[in-house]
């Protein structure tokens, strides 16, 4: 009934086998990291771009992202990266990629 409320969603939730595959098969991809840098020493993925989400110039550091790349975004457990990604989104990112569930499900 109020639909025309509920605001769009502009990316994709993928799961662990589909994010990883995806990565693979997607050339000049960007594998980004939302975590604080503390969780980031704790591991990661390798290849991927720390850009921390709670840090006060994460808008300013996605503005000078190339909005042309497709993006992989994750944090420990999907809800800060699907945070991300909706920025993402709203600025004009039209291809980015959400990991659902994130580090907590990726067994690789």
């Amino acid at each position: 009934m109020f639909s025309f409320l509920k605001s769009k969603k502009n990316y994709e939730n993928v799961s662990a086998a589909t994010f990883k595959q995806m990565i693979t098969e997607t050339p000049g991809a960007v594998l980004l990291d939302v975590r604080t840098p503390a969780e980031v020493r704790s591991g990661n993925i390798k290849g991927a771009v720390n850009i921390d989400l709670m840090g006060a110039d994460f808008q300013q550091k996605i503005a000078k992202l190339d909005k042309n790349k497709t993006y992989f975004v994750y944090c420990r457990s999907g809800g800060r990266s699907g945070q991300a990604c909706k920025m993402m989104g709203d600025a004009g990112f039209e291809h980015v990629y959400n990991l659902s569930g994130g580090m907590m499900s990726w067994p690789y």
